[in-house]
C-alpha cells in the first residue's frame, strides 16, 4: 500500500498520521511544494492526505502549482481513493469540487471546542458532539455539492465534511502532537497578537498531554474509517468489503 503526502510548508507536517501509517504497512511518499511541484503516479496511490499552509486555495498566481494540485485532486476523487483534506488540505479538496474559498467571519488560532453533528447516513464518519481541536486558519469554504457537513462551531460554521464514502475535509488540526504546536507557534509567532479568537503562545502551549492525546486518537479513528474498505480489499483480494 502507498500513501502520499501533499505537503505545502515545512511546519505544516504529517505529525501522528505518518506513524499510523507506517504502522499499517505503507509505503510514503511526498510531493513537497515548497521545493518541488512534482505529482505522483495517481495509478500507484491508495491513500492521498493534502497538509496544511499558509498560502490560500486561490492564489493561482503567486504559486501556479496550486492549478495543477487541483486538477490532481479532482482526478483522485473521481478514481475512489481514500483522500483527507486538513485545513488548506480541505479548502482546496473543497475549490477542486467547485465550492468557493473566502475569508472566514474571524481568525482562529488556538484549541477551541467543536460541535459533532448527528449522522445523516451510516456511511458517515461520526464525530463526539463535543470535542476540542487546534485551529489556525482565516479563510474557510462552502460545502461542494453532495458533501455532508460532520463538524460546526459558533465563529466558522463548515468545520468539516464528507464526500463520498472515503473523502473528508478537516477545517482543524488532530494530527499535531506538543513539538508540531511548539514549532508552528515560534515559525509563525508575530501572528499570535492575542484576542478572544487568537491565542498567545503560552496559552496555547499550556494545554495538557491529553488534549494531543484525544485529538490523536480520533486522527487515527478518521484513519481507519477511511482506508477501511482499500485495506480489507488489499487483505483479501477478491471479498467485496463491507461498508
Amino acid at each position: 500500500m502507498r500513501a502520499h503526502f501533499f505537503q505545502h510548508d515545512p511546519v505544516d507536517g504529517p505529525g501522528c498520521i505518518e506513524s499510523w501509517l507506517e504502522h499499517q504497512g505503507y509505503e510514503i511518499t511526498w510531493t513537497h511544494f515548497f521545493a518541488s511541484a512534482q505529482m505522483p503516479d495517481l495509478n500507484e496511490l491508495d491513500f492521498l492526505i493534502i497538509l496544511g499552509g499558509p498560502m490560500s486555495a486561490n492564489d493561482e498566481e503567486a504559486f501556479p502549482w496550486l492549478l495543477r494540485e487541483k486538477a490532481f485532486i479532482r482526478q483522485a476523487v473521481l478514481s475512489g481513493i481514500p483522500i483527507l483534506g486538513i485545513c488548506l488540505g480541505a479548502q482546496l479538496i473543497a475549490s477542486a469540487l467547485g465550492a468557493k474559498v473566502y475569508k472566514s467571519p474571524v481568525k482562529e488560532i488556538g484549541w477551541f471546542s467543536l460541535i459533532g453533528l448527528p449522522k445523516e447516513d451510516e456511511k458517515l464518519f461520526s464525530f463526539p458532539v463535543s470535542f476540542h481541536a487546534f485551529q489556525w486558519h482565516e479563510e474557510t469554504f462552502d460545502l461542494p455539492q453532495g458533501a455532508h457537513l460532520l463538524v460546526t462551531s459558533p465563529t466558522c460554521k463548515n468545520q468539516a465534511f464528507q464526500w463520498g464514502r472515503k473523502v473528508m475535509g478537516l477545517q482543524f488540526h488532530l494530527e499535531v502532537r506538543p513539538q508540531d504546536v511548539k514549532a508552528m507557534t515560534d515559525y509563525c509567532l508575530p501572528e499570535l497578537v492575542p484576542n478572544k479568537y487568537i491565542q498567545s503562545q503560552r496559552d496555547i502551549l499550556s494545554f495538557p498531554a491529553e488534549n494531543y492525546a484525544l485529538a490523536n486518537r480520533l486522527m487515527t479513528q478518521i484513519l481507519s474509517f477511511l482506508t477501511w474498505e482499500m485495506r480489507q480489499s488489499k487483505s483479501s483480494p477478491g471479498i467485496r468489503a463491507g461498508p
